[in-house]
Protein backbone atom coordinates (compact mmCIF):
# COMPACT_ATOMS: atom_id res chain seq x y z
CA UNK A 1 0.00 0.00 0.00
CA UNK A 2 1.29 3.44 -1.25
CA UNK A 3 -0.23 6.41 0.48
CA UNK A 4 0.22 9.96 -1.98
CA UNK A 5 -1.58 12.10 0.64
CA UNK A 6 -0.94 13.07 3.87
CA UNK A 7 -0.62 10.59 6.69
CA UNK A 8 -2.59 11.88 9.41
CA UNK A 9 -5.57 10.45 7.98
CA UNK A 10 -6.36 7.08 5.96
CA UNK A 11 -8.14 8.43 2.26
CA UNK A 12 -10.94 6.99 2.59
CA UNK A 13 -12.09 8.28 5.74
CA UNK A 14 -15.58 9.36 6.44
CA UNK A 15 -18.95 9.02 7.53
CA UNK A 16 -19.94 5.36 7.89
CA UNK A 17 -23.61 4.46 7.67
CA UNK A 18 -23.47 0.49 7.88
CA UNK A 19 -24.95 -0.73 10.90
CA UNK A 20 -23.91 -2.88 13.48
CA UNK A 21 -20.17 -2.87 15.03
CA UNK A 22 -19.10 -1.57 18.53
CA UNK A 23 -16.63 1.28 19.44
CA UNK A 24 -13.22 0.39 20.19
CA UNK A 25 -12.69 3.35 22.50
CA UNK A 26 -16.18 4.12 24.41
CA UNK A 27 -17.12 -0.41 24.19
CA UNK A 28 -20.34 1.15 22.38
CA UNK A 29 -22.33 0.41 19.38
CA UNK A 30 -21.72 2.89 16.70
CA UNK A 31 -24.20 5.85 16.08
CA UNK A 32 -25.45 5.06 12.31
CA UNK A 33 -23.72 7.88 10.29
CA UNK A 34 -23.00 9.97 13.00
CA UNK A 35 -19.41 8.43 13.81
CA UNK A 36 -15.94 9.53 11.66
CA UNK A 37 -14.46 5.91 11.25
CA UNK A 38 -12.13 4.49 8.90
CA UNK A 39 -12.63 2.26 5.99
CA UNK A 40 -10.23 -0.83 6.96
CA UNK A 41 -9.62 -2.52 3.86
CA UNK A 42 -6.68 -4.16 2.37
CA UNK A 43 -6.05 -6.19 -0.90
CA UNK A 44 -2.73 -7.99 -2.39
CA UNK A 45 -4.03 -7.27 -5.99
CA UNK A 46 -6.87 -5.10 -7.34
CA UNK A 47 -8.60 -4.47 -11.02
CA UNK A 48 -9.60 -1.45 -11.12
CA UNK A 49 -12.13 -1.38 -13.92
CA UNK A 50 -12.97 1.62 -15.69
CA UNK A 51 -15.75 2.48 -17.64
CA UNK A 52 -14.36 2.89 -21.11
CA UNK A 53 -15.89 1.70 -24.45
CA UNK A 54 -12.09 -0.08 -24.91
CA UNK A 55 -13.82 -2.78 -22.68
CA UNK A 56 -16.17 -3.94 -25.25
CA UNK A 57 -15.70 -7.42 -26.72
CA UNK A 58 -12.23 -7.80 -24.56
CA UNK A 59 -13.59 -10.77 -22.62
CA UNK A 60 -12.12 -9.80 -19.44
CA UNK A 61 -14.60 -10.16 -17.33
CA UNK A 62 -13.01 -13.90 -16.29
CA UNK A 63 -9.23 -12.49 -15.41
CA UNK A 64 -11.21 -9.62 -13.89
CA UNK A 65 -13.30 -11.60 -11.44
CA UNK A 66 -10.42 -13.68 -10.04
CA UNK A 67 -8.43 -10.96 -8.43
CA UNK A 68 -9.14 -10.47 -5.11
CA UNK A 69 -11.08 -7.31 -5.09
CA UNK A 70 -12.66 -5.48 -7.88
CA UNK A 71 -12.81 -1.50 -7.91
CA UNK A 72 -15.70 -0.22 -10.17
CA UNK A 73 -16.36 3.44 -10.56
CA UNK A 74 -20.09 5.36 -10.54
CA UNK A 75 -22.77 3.55 -12.13
CA UNK A 76 -21.09 1.31 -14.02
CA UNK A 77 -22.70 -2.10 -14.67
CA UNK A 78 -21.78 -5.40 -14.88
CA UNK A 79 -25.49 -7.09 -15.49
CA UNK A 80 -25.21 -7.57 -19.61
CA UNK A 81 -21.52 -7.01 -19.47
CA UNK A 82 -20.21 -9.68 -17.28
CA UNK A 83 -17.46 -10.95 -20.23
CA UNK A 84 -16.19 -7.92 -20.58
CA UNK A 85 -16.12 -6.56 -17.44
CA UNK A 86 -16.83 -9.39 -14.83
CA UNK A 87 -19.80 -9.88 -12.27
CA UNK A 88 -17.56 -8.82 -8.96
CA UNK A 89 -17.53 -5.95 -7.08
CA UNK A 90 -15.82 -5.04 -3.62
CA UNK A 91 -15.31 -1.27 -3.94
CA UNK A 92 -17.33 1.41 -5.53
CA UNK A 93 -15.88 4.74 -5.78
CA UNK A 94 -19.32 7.17 -6.75
CA UNK A 95 -19.32 10.93 -7.64
CA UNK A 96 -22.29 13.01 -6.09
CA UNK A 97 -22.56 13.80 -9.78
CA UNK A 98 -24.26 10.15 -9.98
CA UNK A 99 -26.03 9.61 -6.93
CA UNK A 100 -29.21 9.91 -8.46
CA UNK A 101 -28.41 7.26 -11.49
CA UNK A 102 -27.36 4.76 -8.43
CA UNK A 103 -30.76 5.62 -6.69
CA UNK A 104 -32.53 4.44 -9.94
CA UNK A 105 -30.88 1.69 -10.29
CA UNK A 106 -29.94 0.49 -6.91
CA UNK A 107 -31.37 -2.77 -7.01
CA UNK A 108 -28.43 -3.67 -9.20
CA UNK A 109 -25.46 -1.56 -8.42
CA UNK A 110 -25.89 -1.52 -4.57
CA UNK A 111 -25.80 -5.26 -4.50
CA UNK A 112 -25.31 -5.63 -0.35
CA UNK A 113 -25.12 -9.48 -1.10
CA UNK A 114 -21.12 -8.96 -2.33
CA UNK A 115 -19.86 -7.11 0.92
CA UNK A 116 -19.50 -4.18 -1.72
CA UNK A 117 -18.08 -1.27 0.14
CA UNK A 118 -19.02 2.11 -1.67
CA UNK A 119 -17.26 5.61 -1.14
CA UNK A 120 -19.02 8.52 -2.11
CA UNK A 121 -17.09 11.84 -2.57
CA UNK A 122 -18.29 15.56 -3.63
CA UNK A 123 -18.19 19.14 -2.79
CA UNK A 124 -18.42 19.88 0.68
CA UNK A 125 -21.39 21.54 0.13
CA UNK A 126 -23.00 17.98 -0.71
CA UNK A 127 -21.64 16.57 1.95
CA UNK A 128 -22.27 18.81 4.91
CA UNK A 129 -24.39 16.95 7.88
CA UNK A 130 -26.79 19.66 8.98
CA UNK A 131 -29.90 18.12 7.07
CA UNK A 132 -28.45 20.16 3.62
CA UNK A 133 -26.48 17.92 2.06
CA UNK A 134 -27.77 15.95 -0.60
CA UNK A 135 -25.81 13.03 -0.25
CA UNK A 136 -25.86 12.89 3.23
CA UNK A 137 -29.56 13.13 2.76
CA UNK A 138 -29.33 10.24 0.27
CA UNK A 139 -27.48 7.98 2.24
CA UNK A 140 -29.29 8.60 5.59
CA UNK A 141 -32.62 7.27 3.44
CA UNK A 142 -30.71 4.41 1.82
CA UNK A 143 -29.13 3.37 4.86
CA UNK A 144 -32.58 2.51 6.62
CA UNK A 145 -33.59 0.66 3.13
CA UNK A 146 -30.55 -1.26 3.36
CA UNK A 147 -29.40 -1.51 6.75
CA UNK A 148 -26.11 -3.80 5.33
CA UNK A 149 -24.73 -0.77 3.40
CA UNK A 150 -21.14 -0.13 3.68
CA UNK A 151 -21.15 3.24 2.60
CA UNK A 152 -18.56 6.08 3.33
CA UNK A 153 -18.17 9.53 2.62
CA UNK A 154 -14.34 10.78 2.02
CA UNK A 155 -14.03 14.13 4.75
CA UNK A 156 -13.78 17.63 3.83
CA UNK A 157 -9.97 17.35 5.06
CA UNK A 158 -9.33 14.61 3.18
CA UNK A 159 -10.61 16.05 -0.60
CA UNK A 160 -8.46 19.31 0.21
CA UNK A 161 -5.61 16.63 0.26
CA UNK A 162 -6.92 15.50 -3.20
CA UNK A 163 -6.44 19.18 -4.74
CA UNK A 164 -2.72 19.25 -3.18
CA UNK A 165 -1.88 16.19 -4.37
CA UNK A 166 -3.08 17.24 -7.69
CA UNK A 167 -1.34 20.23 -8.03
CA UNK A 168 1.96 18.45 -6.41
CA UNK A 169 1.68 16.27 -9.76
CA UNK A 170 0.93 18.86 -11.82
CA UNK A 171 2.10 22.07 -10.83
CA UNK A 172 -1.12 23.35 -11.47
CA UNK A 173 -4.18 24.66 -9.13
CA UNK A 174 -7.54 22.83 -9.35
CA UNK A 175 -9.27 25.73 -9.31
CA UNK A 176 -7.39 28.42 -10.71
CA UNK A 177 -7.03 25.87 -14.01
CA UNK A 178 -10.94 25.59 -13.94
CA UNK A 179 -10.38 21.77 -12.81
CA UNK A 180 -12.96 18.99 -11.82
CA UNK A 181 -10.88 16.37 -10.50
CA UNK A 182 -12.50 12.80 -12.24
CA UNK A 183 -13.55 10.03 -10.51
CA UNK A 184 -10.59 8.30 -11.75
CA UNK A 185 -8.42 10.44 -10.07
CA UNK A 186 -10.17 9.40 -6.75
CA UNK A 187 -10.34 5.83 -7.64
CA UNK A 188 -6.80 5.52 -8.97
CA UNK A 189 -5.22 7.48 -5.45
CA UNK A 190 -7.92 5.33 -2.62
CA UNK A 191 -6.60 1.80 -5.10
CA UNK A 192 -3.12 3.15 -4.18
CA UNK A 193 -3.88 3.52 -0.23
CA UNK A 194 -5.57 0.11 -0.51
CA UNK A 195 -3.99 -2.22 -2.97
CA UNK A 196 -0.53 -3.54 -3.10
CA UNK A 197 -0.86 -4.19 -6.79
CA UNK A 198 -3.03 -2.83 -9.13
CA UNK A 199 -4.54 -3.89 -12.52
CA UNK A 200 -6.14 -1.03 -14.36
CA UNK A 201 -8.70 -2.26 -17.11
CA UNK A 202 -9.36 -0.04 -20.28
CA UNK A 203 -7.23 2.94 -19.44
CA UNK A 204 -5.73 4.08 -22.56
CA UNK A 205 -2.08 5.57 -22.44
CA UNK A 206 -2.03 9.82 -22.52
CA UNK A 207 -0.79 10.21 -26.17
CA UNK A 208 -3.23 7.68 -27.41
CA UNK A 209 -5.61 9.98 -29.14
CA UNK A 210 -2.51 11.92 -30.45
CA UNK A 211 -2.57 8.74 -32.81
CA UNK A 212 -4.67 9.30 -36.22
CA UNK A 213 -5.18 6.00 -36.35
CA UNK A 214 -6.53 5.06 -33.05
CA UNK A 215 -9.41 2.70 -32.13
CA UNK A 216 -12.92 4.48 -31.89
CA UNK A 217 -14.73 3.46 -28.84
CA UNK A 218 -17.41 5.00 -26.75
CA UNK A 219 -16.29 7.16 -23.71
CA UNK A 220 -18.64 4.36 -21.62
CA UNK A 221 -19.20 1.30 -22.17
CA UNK A 222 -22.79 0.54 -21.39
CA UNK A 223 -23.83 3.38 -23.44
CA UNK A 224 -22.48 2.24 -27.27
CA UNK A 225 -24.26 5.49 -28.57
CA UNK A 226 -22.93 8.37 -26.39
CA UNK A 227 -20.19 10.52 -27.12
CA UNK A 228 -16.32 9.21 -28.56
CA UNK A 229 -13.87 8.73 -25.74
CA UNK A 230 -10.77 10.63 -27.51
CA UNK A 231 -13.41 13.47 -28.49
CA UNK A 232 -14.77 13.55 -24.60
CA UNK A 233 -10.87 13.54 -23.30
CA UNK A 234 -10.02 16.41 -25.54
CA UNK A 235 -12.56 18.20 -25.78
CA UNK A 236 -12.13 18.38 -21.77
CA UNK A 237 -8.55 18.48 -21.68
CA UNK A 238 -8.79 22.05 -24.21
CA UNK A 239 -11.50 23.44 -22.47
CA UNK A 240 -10.95 26.80 -20.74
CA UNK A 241 -14.58 28.31 -19.96
CA UNK A 242 -16.11 26.76 -17.28
CA UNK A 243 -15.19 23.48 -15.22
CA UNK A 244 -13.39 20.23 -17.08
CA UNK A 245 -12.45 17.24 -16.41
CA UNK A 246 -8.29 16.71 -17.16
CA UNK A 247 -8.43 13.68 -18.51
CA UNK A 248 -5.33 13.52 -20.33
CA UNK A 249 -3.59 15.23 -17.65
CA UNK A 250 -4.37 12.89 -14.83
CA UNK A 251 -3.19 9.97 -17.07
CA UNK A 252 0.21 11.49 -17.58
CA UNK A 253 0.64 11.40 -13.99
CA UNK A 254 -0.83 7.79 -13.55
CA UNK A 255 1.99 7.08 -15.94
CA UNK A 256 4.15 8.57 -14.01
CA UNK A 257 3.10 6.86 -10.68
CA UNK A 258 3.03 3.35 -12.79
CA UNK A 259 7.12 3.87 -13.21
CA UNK A 260 6.91 4.12 -9.12
CA UNK A 261 4.18 2.05 -7.90
CA UNK A 262 2.72 -1.61 -8.71
CA UNK A 263 0.67 -0.38 -11.15
CA UNK A 264 -0.45 -2.16 -14.49
CA UNK A 265 -2.47 -1.21 -17.71
CA UNK A 266 -4.38 -3.94 -19.74
CA UNK A 267 -7.23 -3.61 -22.61
CA UNK A 268 -5.03 -1.36 -24.17
CA UNK A 269 -1.94 -3.46 -23.02
CA UNK A 270 0.56 -0.54 -22.24
CA UNK A 271 3.95 -0.30 -20.39
CA UNK A 272 4.76 3.37 -19.04
CA UNK A 273 8.56 2.81 -19.69
CA UNK A 274 7.70 2.41 -23.57
CA UNK A 275 4.23 3.46 -23.84
CA UNK A 276 4.30 0.57 -26.33
CA UNK A 277 1.25 -1.43 -26.73
CA UNK A 278 1.95 -4.72 -25.76
CA UNK A 279 0.58 -8.18 -26.94
CA UNK A 280 -3.39 -8.94 -25.81
CA UNK A 281 -2.03 -12.51 -25.00
CA UNK A 282 0.28 -10.98 -22.00
CA UNK A 283 -2.26 -11.07 -18.98
CA UNK A 284 -1.90 -9.70 -15.26
CA UNK A 285 0.10 -12.33 -12.88
CA UNK A 286 -1.29 -12.54 -9.85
Amino acid sequence: MTSLLQPDEVVASGVYFGKGGRSKKRGSPQRQGSDLVPLKMHCRACALVTSSGQLLRSRQGAQIDQTECVIRMNDAPTRGYGRDVGNRTSLRVIAHSSIQRILRNRHDLLNVSQGTVFIFWGPSSYMRRDGKGQVYNNLQLLSRVLPRLKAFMITRHKMLQFDELFKRETGKDRKISNTWLSTGWFTMTIALELCDRINVYGMVPPDFCRDPNHLSVPYHYYEPFGPDECTMYLSHERGRKGSHHRFITEKRVFKNWAQTFNIHFFQPDWKPESLAISHPENKPVF
